[in-house]
């Protein structure tokens, strides 16, 4: 009985130490109300997170524009040279993110741009939209202040915002991000260039080394080869993007045209200015009200440029010919008629002969739509010239790619 009133005393004794430990541990040395901390998603978005546009200035090492700014964190300052520590959960989209800071002024008001720890991989893969919570707990000196969750939509890596109307009616362009789905570096390339040798339209690719003449030769054989791939208009340019003040553009990536054999305007520019890319030549899109066509440089100081309506390689397929050919040679009468028109009077007449070999044949359309996309747009983008020299104008825009590699890299 003697030891435990010797252990109660005791306990009765550590009581009140113990108590105003623990008062002293919890004690808040920082008014979290005072130092208003928050995170804040760039109103511009409408609250949706667009992987297209983080991929594709990802490898831009001279700060993105202002207007694509995502984060911004703000907060007052509680005591002269502050640390800030903010810690920014991981995602489905992104990886824990901390950013650290030191706020000199005491009732000064900070804010930042937090450079989000993105999984690249992870957005590239995205082709359909979903949420993503995004929880940041701020840290003062160490000491945990506060804590805000920010709920956020996100979109398929296919979906490129092509403007955005702010909050104050300003309207924003991102036509430039067009550029990102432009992929040099695809490693589909080298073995379609082997493909498109193969076919003998030109023994090699030289870039610009051998004239002008040599560089529409090697974009025709481009041409020539999605004619004979099948490539044919398809438009799926419509999204189910739930905000009101964004207009936006879905864009199939190189791989998919390849595969699936369709584009629309604006994927077909992307996919010829990928291959053009490659070989060294210098494309050009350009953008009007719901068009896209292409234009390529025929020499290196950009003295002459040449246009192509690229979404005339659907006029004829190819293949379709191909399946329409008997052991003979000939294609039957009814599918004839439909790619007659194609062929010169003199073409028409030999092959009425049987001295127009097939592959021949094939080739003399090629020619003549190549020639037909070369001219399609030319009135209509000397028409529109003035509009294209106006930087300010959002519905026409001439996108030299080589130029936007310096803001916009390849999205992959």
């Amino acid at each position: 009985m003697q030891r435990f009133h010797i252990h109660k005393a005791c306990w009765l004794l550590l009581l009140p130490l113990l108590l105003s430990s623990c008062l002293r541990l919890t004690e808040r040395k920082y008014d979290s109300a005072k130092v208003a901390f928050n995170i804040s998603y760039n109103p511009l978005f409408d609250g949706i997170i667009y992987p297209s546009l983080i991929l594709g200035v990802s490898g831009y090492n001279g700060g993105i524009p202002d207007d694509a700014e995502l984060f911004t964190i703000s907060l007052t300052s509680p005591a002269a040279n502050a640390v800030l520590r903010v810690e920014i959960d991981s995602t489905a989209l992104s990886y824990v993110t901390i950013l650290q800071e030191e706020m000199p002024k005491r009732g000064e008001t900070y804010t930042f741009h937090p450079l989000i720890k993105w999984k690249y991989d992870a957005l590239y893969a995205m082709r359909r939209q979903g949420i993503a919570d995004f929880t940041a707990t701020c840290y003062i000196n160490d000491e945990r202040v506060a804590v805000r969750n920010l709920r956020l939509n996100y979109r398929s890596a296919n979906e490129c915002p092509i403007s955005l109307r702010g909050p104050d009616g300003s309207l924003h362009s991102f036509r430039w991000l067009f550029a990102g789905y432009v992929n040099e570096d695809h490693p589909y390339i080298d073995s379609i260039l082997t493909k498109i040798v193969d076919q003998r339209v030109v023994s090699g690719f030289v870039g610009y080394q051998r004239g002008a003449k040599q560089v529409s030769e090697q974009v025709f054989a481009f041409w020539y080869y999605a004619l004979e791939r099948g490539i044919a208009y398809s438009s799926i340019s419509c999204t189910s993007n739930p905000s009101t003040m964004a207009n936006v553009q879905r864009i199939r990536f190189f791989d998919e045209v390849y595969n699936s054999r369709q584009a629309n305007c604006i994927d077909a520019c992307v996919f010829f200015a990928s291959l053009m890319r490659k070989i060294g030549l210098k494309p050009v899109i350009f953008v009007e009200p719901c068009h896209a066509y292409l234009g390529y440089y025929t020499d290196k100081k950009r003295k002459d440029i040449r246009l192509l309506e690229t979404t005339i390689t659907s006029w004829v397929s190819f293949p379709e010919m191909d399946s329409h050919l008997n052991d003979k040679g000939k294609l039957d009468d009814k599918y004839y008629l439909t790619i007659q028109k194609y062929l010169s009077e003199a073409d028409q007449q030999r092959y009425a002969q049987g001295k127009l070999p097939y592959e021949k044949m094939k080739m003399a359309i090629a020619r003549t739509l190549f020639d037909k996309a070369s001219e399609y747009n030319q009135d209509n983008h000397v028409a529109n010239a003035t509009y294209f020299a106006d930087s300010t104008n959002a519905a026409y825009q001439q996108l030299d790619i080589e130029n936007l590699r310096r803001l916009v890299q390849p999205i992959n």
